[in-house]
């Protein structure tokens, strides 16, 4: 039994595929799905990057050769946001400088096409070890923590009780700290509603409303702003 099949038992293990090629992408997709592997594909690296910035993966499958923003962009755009991810580089380039460019890019493997796909799932496994084995179980902002297995959350050592959507909205934003996050974001990837017919502003503001009530009250350092127009960030000070 794959380390994908042992880990699915706790929590599954994700993967995101950036390949444009249709029939390589749906290649890698049952192959891991038959790992038991949760797998999303992205085709185009535009597509390909919001998907890393607003979701989480154990592990990323990276083609160079990408419509837009090709593989490299990408490698570098994530390293530069402190984004730890293990990404395995697929590729047909196959010159000692294209590796050493997708390596100092921030790759954390590599792998030539064509290739076994044997030899791709052992790579994953450990990639994926790695990752895990460093993940943080902490989430900071300042003097704000919060324990993501226990979910205690303190301010200077003060705690903090949330409700379970408070907690879920302030864990989102904390790992996406100084980004923009807009109410369709959280709609979608913190409420999971995606179908719906009327919009959920007004609830999202009433929660971010409460949160920063928590988090912010009687603080001389602000965490959750308001971005006019846009949505809402969590950073210290004025954004």
């Amino acid at each position: 039994m794959g380390v994908g099949k042992c880990l699915d038992k706790v929590q599954p293990v994700r993967i995101l595929v950036v390949e444009d090629e249709q029939k390589v992408a749906n290649a890698l997709r049952e192959g891991l799905q038959g790992e038991r592997y949760e797998v999303i594909v992205e085709r185009t690296g535009e597509g390909a990057f919001f998907r890393m910035t607003t979701e989480q993966f154990d592990a990323i499958l990276l083609d160079l050769t990408l419509p837009g923003r090709d593989g490299i962009e990408i490698l570098k755009a994530m390293r530069e946001r402190g984004m730890k991810t293990p990404v395995l580089v697929l590729t047909a380039r196959d010159t000692v400088q294209d590796r050493i460019i997708g390596l100092d890019s921030g790759a954390d493997d590599y792998l030539i096409k064509p290739f076994a796909f044997a030899e791709l799932l052992a790579r994953i496994r450990a990639l994926v070890r790695r990752g895990r084995v460093t993940e943080t179980p902490r989430l900071a902002a300042g003097d704000l923590e919060v324990e993501l297995i226990t979910r205690k959350v303190t301010r200077s050592g003060q705690p903090i009780e949330l409700t379970v959507r408070e907690f879920e909205l302030l864990e989102y934003l904390l790992r996406h700290q100084g980004q923009v996050v807009s109410r369709e974001l959280l709609a979608r990837d913190v409420w999971k509603e995606t179908a719906r017919t009327t919009p959920l502003d007004n609830v999202i503001d009433v929660h971010i409303a409460r949160l920063r009530r928590k988090v912010d009250a009687e603080r001389p350092v602000k965490l959750i702003h308001t971005v006019r127009g846009v949505g809402f960030m969590l950073r210290e000070g004025e954004p």
